[in-house]
Parts: structure tokens; sequence; C-alpha cells
């Protein structure tokens, strides 16, 4: 199942209300569970980013589907990144002509 690193940013209503922000992550695995997505890891980081969560899923329309859901709350922006561990990085790189 394909990997996903999501990066994420406050928004000004999400830091305002950034004590509730563990509870925001408990309720993303939920909303993730329902569109076929798990939630490996989620951190909370320092620097550019304020959160770091790690996902599988099925395919890109059920992660966007998520992030779609979850950015509609309004507490957070998200950038999305495709992961490929060393075995599928392989499988691309055997695909080079």
């Amino acid at each position: 199942m394909p990997t996903y690193i999501i990066l994420g940013q406050f928004t000004d209503q999400g830091i305002r209300n950034v004590k509730d922000s563990p509870k925001r992550a408990e309720a993303m695995r939920a909303m993730a569970k329902k569109t076929g997505v798990t939630v490996k890891d989620v951190y909370w980081t320092l620097g550019q980013y304020d959160i770091v969560t790690v996902v599988d899923a099925p395919d890109d329309t059920a992660v966007t589907a998520m992030l779609l859901s979850k950015g509609s709350l309004g507490n957070v922006r998200t950038h999305c990144l495709r992961a490929f561990n060393a075995e599928e990085m392989g499988k691309v790189l055997g695909k080079m002509e």
C-alpha cells in the first residue's frame, strides 16, 4: 500500500485552538479510516511545519479525500508527499531507460 508523508501548518484558527490538537489528531485517525487510509504516525514538529503525519492509503484518491475532509475543518493546511521505500524505489529505477 502506498505511503504518504503529510506536512501540516496550523491556520490562525488551528493555532488559537492548539491545545485541542491531540484530540484533532485522534479525530483525523477516525476520519482517515472512513476513506481507507491508515494513520501510521503523527508528530508535532519544530520549524516550517507544525505537524508531520505518515499514512498508508490504497491510492491518491483516498488520501486526497481524507486531506480535503481534514482541510475543510479549517485548522491546518497540508502538503502531501508520496513516499517510496527502498524496494519501491528499486522498481522505479528498474523502469528507467
